[in-house]
């Protein structure tokens, strides 16, 4: 039998926010775009998934989790893919002074 006493307890508490998101429930596809999709199409899909978010009674729970594991696809939190870029370029730009950012 395995010995599970230094595994944490239950965390459904950290993830409870989701259950009340206002995506819950829709298609992904609200959410993400699919391979190929570009403008205008991408922007009236991503503009559809922020006016859900703006709605939404967990937005600021969603953004912290996609900003704190720098989720790379999709709107989360009401913000999309470059925003969330843009947001986490800048914090790193504030934390790490003296680095140079190479494109």
């Amino acid at each position: 039998m395995s010995d599970v006493s230094r595994l944490p307890g239950p965390m459904d508490d950290v993830w409870q926010w989701q259950r009340l998101g206002a995506c819950r429930g829709m298609d992904s596809g609200v959410f993400f775009h699919p391979d190929g999709e570009r403008n205008p199409s991408r922007s009236r899909r991503t503009e559809q998934a922020k006016q859900v978010c703006r709605g939404c009674p967990v937005i600021s729970e969603c953004r912290r989790f996609a900003l704190a594991s720098r989720e790379p696809f999709g709107v989360w939190g009401g913000l999309g893919e470059s925003e969330r870029r843009t947001i986490l370029e800048r914090r790193d730009a504030v934390t790490m002074p003296g680095l140079v950012a190479v494109s």
